[in-house]
């Protein structure tokens, strides 16, 4: 199977720039997983597709404000660094731009010395190793230094540092937003909490591959990008309770999806476990533990969309995006959003 096999036309207008001031209100196409059918509804519809028993699955992973902007030690030479992988307390894989000022060895001061950084190594694809020195809380300082890591495709300055975040966000970490979760208000999740569906939540940190293209001709040429994940035991629980009394597991988008997948047995059931996957999801996998899927509309060629496509079909979902843009969806991050069940 071909990467252009999942080539659709987007007109750039159609790009999301800014959040929704409500949340909720954003648009809900509902996609049928076996005979595509659609529906449009908006996203605080949803609950007329939950049923008591089912349980709905959350990536509480947040997004650290990972774009820093320092000079390099000595001169005014600006350099941006990307936070992607902690790998030790003070230390971080990162993407720096412009690389070619980037050599090993290189200084880079932020905030005036509040933070500074060394490259001590360069790994797969040019990103920097950095190890930091600093004073202080590493947190604090990056909340005072750092921008939130938009999308290249989000052009507009983003207001307030909460709307690129879920509702339900804790463990900090991720590069980007697991953003069908940026739907769900306090509100619409303790009304669905009311209808009687569990709710449970995972860890998988977001990572910049989310955002890279697929450069491989073949899909199964792809090397896919890894990601930590956590799943606890009480959150396991939760979720094979469900299984086991015949509910359906909603995965509340494709990195929660991607965690269950990793774990799940070949009944569906999962574990507590801590770790990285590298799980690659395209047309022709059997899923074992979702029984559907919220997700946003993604970009043409993407892993995402062929993670959606492995679920509902190709051909399901191609017409399904078609839809969309003669709809006028908004597409991408603050975009609107898809049901596939």
């Amino acid at each position: 199977m071909d990467v252009k096999d999942f080539y659709y036309e987007l007109p750039e207008n159609l790009i999301a720039q800014d959040p929704l001031k409500d949340r909720s209100s954003s648009r809900l196409m509902i996609l049928g997983r076996n005979d595509g059918a659609i529906c449009h509804r908006v996203f605080r519809d949803i609950t007329e597709y939950l049923h008591p028993g089912d349980c709905l699955v959350l990536n509480n992973t947040k997004v650290i404000p990972a774009r820093l902007f320092g000079k390099k030690e000595g001169t005014d030479a600006v350099i941006e660094l990307l936070l992607l992988k902690r790998l030790a307390h003070n230390q971080w894989e990162t993407l720096v731009k412009p690389g070619k000022k980037a050599k090993a060895g290189t200084k880079i001061i932020f905030g005036e010395g509040l933070l500074c950084g060394k490259i001590t190594d360069i790994v797969e694809e040019g990103n920097r190793v950095i190890e930091f020195a600093f004073d202080g809380i590493f947190e604090e300082i990056l909340d005072k230094l750092g921008e939130m890591p938009l999308p290249p495709y989000i052009t507009h300055r983003l207001e307030d540092k909460q709307r690129y975040q879920t509702v339900y966000a804790k463990q900090e970490g991720s590069a980007a937003a697991p953003t069908a979760g940026l739907h769900f208000t306090p509100q619409l999740l303790d009304e669905i909490r009311g209808m009687g569906v569990e709710t449970a939540e995972v860890t998988l940190h977001v990572g910049l591959g989310t955002f890279r293209p697929v450069k491989a001709e073949k899909i199964t040429d792809h090397h896919m990008h890894s990601e930590f994940y956590q799943i606890e035991q009480k959150e396991a629980d939760k979720i094979n309770a469900a299984r086991k009394n015949g509910g359906r597991i909603i995965a509340a988008g494709t990195t929660s999806t991607r965690t269950l997948e990793s774990v799940a047995d070949e009944n569906g059931y999962v574990k507590a476990a801590s770790g990285w996957t590298q799980i690659f999801i395209y047309p022709g996998y059997q899923f074992r533990c979702i029984d559907g899927l919220i997700t946003n509309f993604h970009l043409p060629e993407s892993t995402l969309i062929m993670l959606v496509s492995a679920l509902a079909g190709r051909e399901h979902v191609l017409h399904a995006y078609e839809e969309a843009v003669r709809e006028q969806y908004r597409f991408f991050s603050f975009g609107d959003a898809m049901l596939v069940v």
